[in-house]
C-alpha cells in the first residue's frame, strides 16, 4: 500500500454504491433467499462505499486497508470454490455418432 497518494481504490466508488443498491433491491433479496435459505448481507458494500468515500475526501489511511482488505477477502472466498467437474482435453471418441434411439415398446 503506497501512503504517497498515488494509491487509487479497487473500485471506483460508484461501483461499490451500485453494488450495494443491487444487494438490497426486491429482485436481489428473493434471489439469494431461495438459493441459500437466509437475508442477504449489504454491510460490507455499505462499509466498502463509507471506506471509499473517505478515502476520496481525507485520504485516510484506515479507509485504504479496510478496502484494501475488504477486496483481498472477496477473492479469497469466489477462489475457494472449485470447478465442479474436470475439463476434458478432447471429446469423446464417439462424439460424432448418431444418439440411440428410445425404445417406446413398452
Amino acid at each position: 500500500m503506497a501512503e504517497d497518494g498515488g494509491w487509487r481504490p479497487p473500485r471506483p466508488c460508484e461501483a461499490y454504491r451500485a453494488e450495494w443498491k443491487l444487494c438490497r433491491s426486491a429482485r436481489h433479496f428473493l434471489h439469494h433467499y431461495y438459493v441459500h435459505g437466509e437475508r442477504p448481507d449489504c454491510e460490507q458494500w455499505r462499509r466498502d462505499l463509507a471506506s471509499c468515500r473517505e478515502w476520496e475526501e481525507r485520504r485516510s489511511a484506515e479507509a485504504q486497508r479496510s478496502l484494501c482488505n475488504s477486496e483481498r477477502s472477496r477473492v479469497q472466498a469466489a477462489q475457494k470454490h472449485g470447478l465442479v467437474w474436470t475439463p476434458r482435453q478432447k471429446p469423446p471418441a464417439d462424439w460424432h455418432l448418431p444418439l440411440p434411439e428410445e425404445e417406446n415398446d413398452k
